[in-house]
């Protein structure tokens, strides 16, 4: 297909299939049973076309939009087989995803002066710190000189994790102690990067969503400090999701999206859950892209995201 680059290899193919798979016996089963022998598309079929996007996960309001744009379609097109109708539906649904400049080719760092900073946040135990560890692995593999900051200093054990994946991946872990500000560390972090003349800085920060206002302000203290060491930083901030929790994941994206400015999305744990459509309602509702997807518990099993690779996968084209 045209739109796999000579960067999404048939491995990361297979992967990608591999991970999605309960969420696609989950949404292109049952939409195949709803249009099994069918040569018109009537409300009934609509109606079984629905409850599957819905139970998935996508969402009401994202798979009204879908069932809207399905519907306005088949319209025009009174008699249709199984085929066209998934590759409508393939269509569309691949469309929603798509967004302006939110898809790399390849994790290839887009141009700064000095480091580029990427600021991470996400709450505790959706795969936050393991995402920032397989990241600083891929970049590194790119032949980038990486350094990473432990600013989720709420709790110890996100210091120390982080330490693990800095010694695994041979990437440098500026630290200070468990209860120290956040800012603080980020404000080290971005020296450090720019006395060894790194090409980015991964800070981890924000792991608790208790309280908005106080993590709004806390954000807000992280990038006034960033901005005064390398102006313009963080110059992306990452939000990862846990794809397993489903609707959930939409709740904690909205909540973050009030707290701070975020420009791009991670969602992990898809290999575990049949809830994989929420990506579609994330990316649609939020109106941010989807940049990075977690489809297996191997270091190389953060894919940057596709939208068309994904819904391809979905209906198994």
């Amino acid at each position: 297909m045209s739109f796999f680059s000579k960067f999404f290899t048939r491995d990361k193919k297979e992967t990608l299939d591999q991970g999605l798979e309960k969420t696609r016996s989950s949404v292109f089963e049952k939409i195949t049973r709803a249009v099994a022998g069918k040569s018109t598309v009537d409300d009934d079929v609509l109606d079984e076309i629905e409850e599957a996007l819905i139970t998935s996960d996508v969402g009401l309001d994202t798979t009204v939009k879908i069932i809207e744009a399905l519907e306005e379609r088949v319209a025009r097109v009174k008699v249709m087989g199984e085929d066209e109708l998934m590759d409508m539906l393939y269509e569309i649904i691949s469309n929603l995803m798509k967004h302006e400049g939110g898809m790399w080719e390849d994790f290839e760092l887009p141009k700064s002066e000095g480091p580029y900073v990427l600021m991470v946040v996400g709450v505790n135990g959706v795969g936050k710190t393991t995402t920032i560890g397989k990241l600083a692995h891929q970049f590194k593999q790119k032949g980038y000189n990486i350094v990473l900051g432990a600013a989720d200093t709420f709790r110890a054990a996100a210091i120390d994790q982080l330490v693990v994946w800095g010694e695994r991946t041979g990437v440098p872990v500026v630290k200070q102690q468990m209860g120290s500000d956040p800012a603080s560390v980020a404000f080290d972090t971005l020296q450090h990067a720019v006395s060894k003349d790194a090409d980015l800085a991964i800070i981890d920060t924000a792991g608790r969503l208790h309280n908005k206002t106080n993590l709004m302000q806390e954000l807000s203290k992280v990038r006034r400090v960033m901005d005064k060491v390398i102006p313009g930083a963080p110059h992306e901030v990452l939000l990862v999701l846990d794809g397993s929790t489903g609707q959930n994941a939409l709740l904690q994206a909205k909540a973050f999206a009030e707290a701070t400015q975020i420009t791009s999305l991670a969602v992990t744990k898809l290999d575990g859950t049949a809830k994989g459509g929420v990506v579609i309602g994330i990316s649609d509702q939020l109106n941010i892209p989807v940049k990075f997807i977690g489809v297996g518990e191997g270091i190389e099993d953060l894919q940057l995201f596709n939208p068309q690779a994904f819904a391809s996968s979905l209906f198994n084209k």
